[in-house]
């Protein structure tokens, strides 16, 4: 069995790193005693080579494009499943028999209106204040109303908190949809689907009925399938961190919103539209496509390629279908839709862009469905917390479960300010 040690080549003082073995993917060198028995601490800023926890929810290899949840690939759940079924394999382990999954749905469905005094809380934002700000205010207030279940240590507490925030992040995302419109909130309906009622929630008005379009419906409920989980993320990362401290989850989720509404997390769909707009016709797609050849013109291309995949994003060869399916259903003449498709085709099909294995993600996607859907390009973000949010509560769930595990977090740093100094006074500066 392969053995690591740390050696310090001066004094030949060695540090054995035991092993710790997942199922699947590289094991990990445990660095814990490190700084006790060498006064020396490990440094990986970003902590792109660093084990933060176990965790039994989420699989990526990101050489060979996998992406698992529970060990289901998540091209079958896409095409097979359900968002609510892939909600319950998250939170649980193991996909629901249809008992088990009827019973999950009805409490999703149940628990989808948030207190009505909560309402007045979206008056004290201004109209442009942008939803992401208060999604991070209103999810935080959640533990004010349902202090009474959040004990983090009681496995039906942590069940309630789970099926509550899973269920009351839609409502909330479209009440802020709502007031960025100057619209009346529209109150859920326990008779349609999860992505059926926030479309309903979002675009009905009292007016008038509204008619649901399935396709529309449907490319919601892949996409949401795709974003549901993606492993220790920075928003995932910090839902850990903050729920470490035994905060309740509410605080805890919100904190993982704040960390989502950064332009290099989940506001990356939202720069590929803006980069749309700067483009502005197709007939300058090839002129932008050169630029972006050019290492020395400093222009980006936004939505292709992925950090972590470094061959191609299995959930971009998804919804890149929904895509066109979506397109097509609607029937929308819009300029920067056609000028999307201009972008991917050229992608596609360049061999700079090819060898490169800069492919169209799942961001450069989920931007053109959400446009054609007509969600303004402040909502994608929103859009994107619905989803990940079985994911947050999956792993803050999952932390608390193990006392073992649950400690509080703590990163240490490299101190490289003034060293120690006498204080003087001010008459002698």
């Amino acid at each position: 069995m392969t053995s690591y040690s740390l050696l310090n080549n001066e004094t030949g003082e060695k540090v054995d790193l035991p092993l710790v073995k997942g199922t699947l993917g590289p094991a990990g060198a445990d660095v814990g005693k490190v700084y006790d028995k060498m006064d020396l601490f490990t440094y990986d800023p970003g902590f792109t080579s660093t084990c933060s926890c176990k965790s039994a929810i989420t699989y990526i290899d990101g050489d060979q494009g996998i992406l698992l949840y529970r060990g289901y690939p998540v091209d079958q759940l896409a095409n097979h499943s359900s968002f609510i079924e892939v909600a319950y394999l998250i939170l649980h382990g193991e996909l629901p028999n249809k008992t088990e999954l009827d019973e999950f749905d009805a409490s999703i469905r149940r628990h989808t209106m948030i207190n009505e005094s909560l309402l007045s809380f979206y008056k004290g934002f201004n109209y442009d204040a942008h939803p992401m700000a208060m999604l991070t205010g209103i999810v935080g207030s959640l533990s004010a109303f349902y202090h009474d279940t959040t004990n983090n240590k009681d496995p039906k507490h942590r069940e309630i908190f789970a099926h509550r925030m899973i269920a009351k992040i839609p409502t909330i995302a479209a009440a802020a949809y709502k007031k960025y419109f100057g619209q009346p909130f529209m109150y859920p309906k326990n008779s349609l689907d999860y992505c059926s009622n926030l479309l309903h929630m979002m675009f009905a008005v009292p007016a008038e009925d509204y008619e649901i379009n399935p396709v529309a419906a449907k490319a919601l409920d892949v996409l949401f399938i795709l974003h549901a989980d993606h492993e220790q993320n920075a928003s995932t990362s910090t839902v850990r961190m903050a729920g470490s401290t035994g905060t309740n989850p509410y605080a805890a989720i919100s904190s993982g919103i704040a960390a989502l509404w950064g332009p290099a997390h989940g506001g990356a769909n939202e720069a590929v539209l803006r980069m749309l707009e700067e483009i502005g016709d197709v007939k300058n797609v090839q002129t932008f496509m050169d630029k972006v050849k050019d290492k020395n013109s400093g222009v980006r291309l936004m939505g292709f390629g992925h950090r972590v995949y470094k061959n191609f994003d299995p959930r971009a060869t998804i919804i890149r279908e929904q895509c066109h399916k979506v397109l097509k259903e609607l029937k929308i003449d819009d300029p920067q839709l056609e000028l999307a498709m201009k972008l991917e085709e050229i992608a596609l099909n360049d061999d700079y862009f090819k060898s490169r294995k800069l492919y169209p993600n799942v961001d450069f996607y989920s931007g053109i469905i959400y446009k054609a859907l007509g969600i303004p390009v402040n909502m994608f973000t929103p859009m994107f917390a619905i989803a990940r949010t079985v994911g947050w509560v999956a792993h803050w769930n999952e932390m608390n479960a193990d006392p073992a595990g649950l400690k509080i977090a703590r990163p240490r740093q490299v101190y490289t300010g003034a060293p120690v100094r006498e204080y003087q006074a001010i008459s002698t500066r």
